[in-house]
């Protein structure tokens, strides 16, 4: 027995050995760098840290700006209301302020939806495939991610920022204002007796009646109208949206995974810029040789010729993203510095590295 045991504990000691001297796979390894499982992930849980801190702080924002709504609506109601030789127009006034809040909110909601949207990316792409194999998050997502930091952009227009901000607070506000306007019309000095006394009394200065009713009307419709025409708008990735669209068991093949409606996917599987360089270069050979092992990318060489010099040229074509330029001017500027480097949007690039190239 002791033999055996004794023999356990070199096996053990043996295996211990083993896994310290053999060195730890980087979990990150992309264009040149290296990281650890205890790097990237550090750096990454302060990173959303960070993000989630910055979504906190304009949802407070947001909050803010409705709280002015309701407290000025409140205290406009409780004036008109409260003493009644006090103008309908009072009313008005208030519904033109709560407008303009509503102006300032949809702004403000852009700017939360730019850290939610990275915010929802890292929940999606990398804290959720640590939960089922393969354990790490995907380049995609990581080009996503890197074009948003380099790149900012709001994720969703201001189209959809203010009418998602109607639907959700606003519209409520607006519609108490309207009832009240007819309330205190109505109701102060006394109930009108016939539908043009009520009309006369919506009369504000020299603006007749049927013209204040009319205006009223319009403006309401309008909003009404705006409110459902970006119901489809959902780009927002700040809301509790699935990251995915219809995958379930009863859905047909060639619609899993497609968005549907309300359920359409997030801002993350948006396709990424790309773009198209041409290298004019007299040092094709270690040129190319350093474009593959800084970026990655395939190079293809066309052989040209300088009209003005008459030298022959080699131009190297190379596909890329957004994130990679960068990257590519410094590869080519340590090989060639005389190089001449052209970059221009692509429309699309299908293959390898990019989008699949299938038939449909």
């Amino acid at each position: 027995m002791a033999e055996k045991s004794t023999t356990a504990k070199k096996s053990t000691k043996a295996r211990k050995s083993a896994q310290e001297e053999e060195p730890e796979e980087p979990v990150w390894t992309y264009r040149g760098y290296h990281l650890k499982t205890s790097e990237f992930t550090t750096a990454m849980v302060h990173f959303f840290r960070a993000e989630i801190q910055r979504a906190n702080v304009w949802r407070q924002r947001l909050d803010t700006t409705t709280n002015w709504a309701v407290v000025a609506t409140g205290a406009t109601l409780s004036i008109a209301f409260g003493q009644s030789n006090v103008h309908h127009a009072i009313i008005l006034l208030n519904t033109l302020l709560v407008l303009w809040f509503l102006f300032i909110e949809a702004r403000r909601y852009r700017y939360y939806e730019l850290w939610a949207y990275r915010v929802r990316l890292m929940e999606t792409d990398f804290y959720a495939a640590m939960l089922v194999p393969p354990f790490h998050p995907s380049p995609e997502w990581a080009e996503n991610l890197a074009e948003s930091l380099l790149t900012p952009s709001f994720p969703i227009s201001v189209w959809e920022a203010f009418g998602r901000r109607l639907r959700r607070n606003y519209y409520w506000i607006f519609l108490i204002l309207y009832a009240a306007w007819v309330a205190k019309i109505w109701l102060f000095p006394s109930a009108p007796l016939t539908v043009q006394e009520f009309i006369d009394r919506a009369s504000v200065g020299p603006i007749s009646g049927e013209i204040m009713i009319m205006m009223g009307i319009a403006l309401y419709a309008i909003l009404t109208i705006f409110a459902i025409a970006t119901v489809n708008m959902t780009r927002a990735a700040g809301e509790v949206l699935p990251r995915f669209g219809d995958e379930s068991a009863t859905a047909a093949p060639s619609e899993q995974g497609k968005p549907k409606g309300l359920r359409a996917l997030i801002a993350p599987r948006q396709r990424r810029r790309q773009l198209l360089a041409l290298v004019i270069t007299g040092k094709p050979d270690t040129v190319s040789s350093r474009i593959l092992t800084d970026l990655g990318r395939g190079v293809t060489a066309i052989s040209g010729k300088g009209m003005y010099t008459g030298s022959e040229r080699t131009v190297l074509m190379c596909a890329l993203t957004v994130t990679e330029v960068h990257n590519l001017k410094t590869a080519v500027a340590k090989e060639d510095p005389q190089a001449f480097v052209i970059v221009s949007p692509a429309q699309e690039i299908l293959g390898r590295g990019f989008n699949p190239l299938e038939e449909k």
